[in-house]
């Protein structure tokens, strides 16, 4: 049943944690492979995580801080539970590990078996296991690692106390560092000069390189994960993306993990802050205002349309834009819900948009999450030219209503009106015609492209996973590529036709209570693709169990559930007591099934005490 309110301390349920299995082995241990029983004595959190999820990245940084307070007593491993087909691959999960600086162990599951024994249904999920082997806790979404460092300090008492908690160094083996001129470069940006600057995500700096792409000309940034201005020696970013020039010749850099955009004088060095707190953007904070006081959200790529710098706010799955004469950002398109959906700015859905290019007529985008290109005209109208959702990818080339694409990164405008993508996970430079409507590939064998520049008749690709600019010379025919389709390997939920209850459990952290003192403290969001399979139940509420009605003449469909609650501190003493806000996106993929399921639960903290 849905929780709206805390119990009083009730005693946690004794659930045996599944054993961890995952056929592509353990990462980050020293080739070491472990079981449940090598921690017992231990708190440990499992991270259900896959590399292309933008909520999953903001998990691995809210638990940085729990692991280095708790680095003792508890062992964070991330359970990487692919989407996407190349996320499936070992040596792409590698990859993932490096480049997002995870520093705990990740247990590799290509075929998402752990994820089926902890009957996970969410990207992200957090799941507490007590030091005797026990599941204590589970939480979905953001926003948890509050409530889970309360837990711990409760465990580490508790089992202190019990005789059953094991202090010491964890599992955890950093692997050595590649010597590379750039580690995982994210955008490219072609400078006045001729030269390229270059977002050195990994190593959290810019890099110019010469005419040649290779040549080191200069680096901007200390190179360690910060939030400072300052010379380039001096500054330091956190990630940064997306990279775009402004007409005064100074470069906007979307620096993602910071929340922020900054701006680079490449004459001088200097790094100053143009927009963002340094703090993530959640629901109910401001969506417009001065811009160096609203929170931004995982800004991954940046673009100038229409005299503003359109921000892709990956975080949020939105269009964000800053005013750099009136030193002002505001939400440009989209609600915050994940999905392809169409229409006036203030009614589109987005899924992740990771890559802009602008121009004199269209801001063109990446929706990296429906592995969609999609473009907003000069009223704000968005439309989508290729891509149908959020489980539908591959590399089928064709007419744009029917071709495919796999999590694409880039895009990029090409002087006869169409466009480059950087087809991510598909390794390949791909393009597509709004004069033809046709989708072809331009080149193959890329690794992870996530951006490319036009320089004359070549394009400058960014290998992202091979840490390398790559020229090619823009083809004249486009190469022949094998069609392939893909659905998600998330097995489908069998549901029953006609009623089905939505249960979102929610059990407010112990020592904290909803927080009703503005109204509500919880709400539900549903909806479905395609719309017809819910007959009754869309819309939004507060309560978070809802009656929905299924269509018996659709056979499979997505649910998308999206819900928020809001809990404070639970301390009449206390006048500004601390909040917090937890909230998740489902896109529950069902089968309509006689004898299927009646009720669908959904975990967004606490443990479902009907299973």
């Amino acid at each position: 049943m849905s929780e709206t309110s805390p119990a009083p301390t009730p005693r946690r349920a004794r659930v045996r944690a599944p054993e961890l299995i995952g056929k592509g082995g353990w990462l980050n241990t020293g080739d070491k492979q472990y079981t449940l029983a090598d921690l017992r004595g231990r708190i440990v959190v499992l991270d259900f995580w896959t590399f292309c999820c933008i909520n999953c990245l903001h998990v691995l940084d809210e638990l940085r801080e729990l692991e280095e307070q708790h680095r003792d007593t508890v062992v964070v491993i991330g359970v990487h539970s692919p989407k996407f087909v190349h996320e499936a691959e070992h040596q792409a999960v590698v990859d993932a590990v490096e480049r997002y600086g995870v520093e705990h162990p990740v247990l590799d599951d290509p075929e998402l078996a752990t994820w089926k024994q902890y009957a996970v249904r969410a990207w992200p999920t957090l799941v507490v296991i007590d030091p005797e082997g026990y599941v204590v806790a589970q939480h979905a979404g953001e926003g948890h690692a509050h409530a889970i460092a309360r837990l711990v300090e409760e465990l580490e008492a508790e089992h202190e106390a019990k005789g059953t908690l094991r202090r010491g160094d964890g599992p955890y083996v950093p692997p050595e560092p590649e010597p590379t001129a750039l580690r995982f470069p994210g955008k490219v940006l072609l400078l006045p000069s001729g030269n390229f600057l270059v977002s050195d995500t990994s190593r959290h700096q810019l890099v110019e390189l010469a005419e040649d792409a290779e040549t080191v000309v200069r680096r901007i940034g200390s190179g360690a994960r910060g939030f400072a201005d300052g010379t380039a020696a001096e500054a330091s970013f956190s990630e940064p993306q997306g990279l775009a020039l402004l007409d005064d010749g100074s470069v906007v850099v979307a620096d993602t993990v910071n929340h922020a955009l900054r701006r680079l004088d490449p004459d001088t060095g200097e790094v100053t802050t143009l927009a963002g707190t340094g703090r993530q953007w959640w629901q109910g904070s401001p969506t417009s205002g001065p811009a160096r006081e609203i929170d931004l959200s995982s800004p991954w790529d940046v673009a100038v349309f229409g005299g503003r710098v359109w921000i892709a706010m990956a975080g949020v799955h939105q269009l964000w834009a800053y005013d750099p004469q009136a030193g002002t950002v505001a939400v440009a398109a989209g609600t915050t819900n994940e999905g392809l959906v169409d229409g006036p700015a203030a009614e589109a859905w987005f899924a992740q948009p990771s890559g802009l290019a602008a121009t004199a007529d269209r801001l063109w985008l990446a929706d990296s999450e429906t592995s969609a290109l999609r473009w907003v005209d000069p009223d704000g109208r968005v439309h989508t030219a290729v891509g149908t959702g959020l489980f539908d990818f591959g590399h089928r080339d064709g007419a744009a209503g029917q071709a495919l694409f796999q999590h694409p990164l880039g895009v990029t405008a090409l002087p006869d009106g169409s466009v480059a993508v950087a087809d991510t996970y598909n390794h390949a430079l791909r393009r597509y015609d709004p004069a033809t409507g046709e989708v072809t590939t331009l080149a193959t064998d890329l690794r992870e492209p996530s951006d490319a520049v036009l320089v004359g008749e070549d394009i400058v690709v960014v290998e992202s996973a091979r840490h390398r600019l790559t020229r090619l010379r823009l083809p004249e025919e486009a190469v022949r590529v094998a069609s392939v389709a893909h659905r998600t390997q998330r097995a489908a939920t069998e549901v029953a036709p006609g009623r089905l209850r939505l249960d979102v459990i929610f059990q407010a952290p112990a020592g904290q209570k909803l927080d009703t003192r503005y109204g509500p403290s919880t709400r539900l969001l549903v909806s479905s693709t395609p719309p017809e399979l819910l007959l009754k139940g869309e819309g939004a509420d507060t309560d978070l169990t809802r009656e929905v009605d299924l269509n018996p003449a659709v056979t499979e469909g997505v649910l998308h559930v999206s819900a928020m609650a809001a809990s404070c501190d639970d301390d009449p003493a206390n006048a500004y007591p601390a909040c917090h806000v937890h909230q998740q996106d489902w896109g529950v993929p069902v089968r309509i099934t006689q004898g299927g399921a009646s009720r669908l639960p959904l975990v967004l903290a606490g443990m479902d005490q009907d299973a």
